[in-house]
């Protein structure tokens, strides 16, 4: 695609464009998505009139601009996330019928945790994680599982920082964590007591496809909740979404 004078791409503008929204910011005007994609008004309002125009988004009758649908039926169109999404999900249902708080799924994704699904309970404990938001990867139970299954140059990079606290229990020294990591990936089983949230502790284990880690299923329970139980069903529905992502289409 054409660049623009600062040698930008017309597909990385129209990036920066869909990432102004977040979980949190789901309507805006052509102006403040301008402004936080860092563009020029002028190009801005060109690029948003046509993604409009092509369903990429949508325009409200008050001027306010959202994420349209079409970008969603192309999202789901052969998407890795749906495939796995869809193959969790009734395994999901049953840690979740059992433990009554919340089952997350999520995936590593630019060096983030990114939360794919969460079932959740009317009076489960607090939690942060949304679908569709994410993480650093040293600061929930689901990231420290993908980190320690990932590959050791993004371990490396990512021990080397900055390691930011979410909550005042999140652990930020590098040697604590490789420490972690080792045993994460010793026993398969990660249990975080208050690192995204001091009133909870989470779960988690790693969900395989042909022996690569490509998720980690966890559970978000109460502080002092004990979590053996928790971490069988966790291995028990890892174990059925790893045989039904293997299994041959139909």
């Amino acid at each position: 695609m054409a660049n623009s004078r600062s040698g930008e791409s017309v597909a990385q503008r129209i990036v920066r464009v869909l990432e102004t929204f977040d979980v949190d910011r789901t309507a805006q005007t052509p102006t403040q998505i301008g402004r936080r994609a860092g563009l020029p008004s002028s190009t801005a309002h060109r690029l948003i009139a046509e993604l409009v125009d092509n369903g990429i988004l949508d325009r409200d009758e008050g001027g306010q601009v959202r994420l349209g649908m079409h970008l969603w039926e192309l999202a789901q169109r052969g998407s890795r996330a749906l495939r796995l999404r869809q193959a969790a999900l009734p395994f999901m249902e049953r840690v979740q019928s059992r433990l009554r708080e919340h089952t997350q799924l999520a995936v590593l994704e630019q060096g983030e945790t990114l939360f794919l699904e969460r079932l959740s309970h009317p009076d489960a404990v607090s939690n942060i994680a949304r679908v569709a938001g994410r993480l650093p990867l040293h600061a929930s139970s689901a990231g420290l599982v993908l980190l320690a299954f990932a590959d050791e140059e993004l371990r490396r990079r990512v021990l080397s920082g900055p390691l930011p606290a979410v909550s005042p229990e999140t652990v930020t020294d590098p040697e604590a964590l490789r420490a972690i990591l080792a045993r994460v990936r010793r026993e398969g089983v990660v249990v975080a007591h208050g690192y995204v949230e001091p009133v909870s502790t989470a779960v988690a284990v790693p969900v395989r496809e042909r022996g690569r880690v490509v998720a980690a299923l966890s559970a978000v329970l109460p502080r002092d909740a004990p979590t053996a139980g928790a971490a069988d069903e966790l291995r028990r529905a890892s174990a059925g979404i790893t045989r039904a992502l293997e299994e041959p289409p139909a």
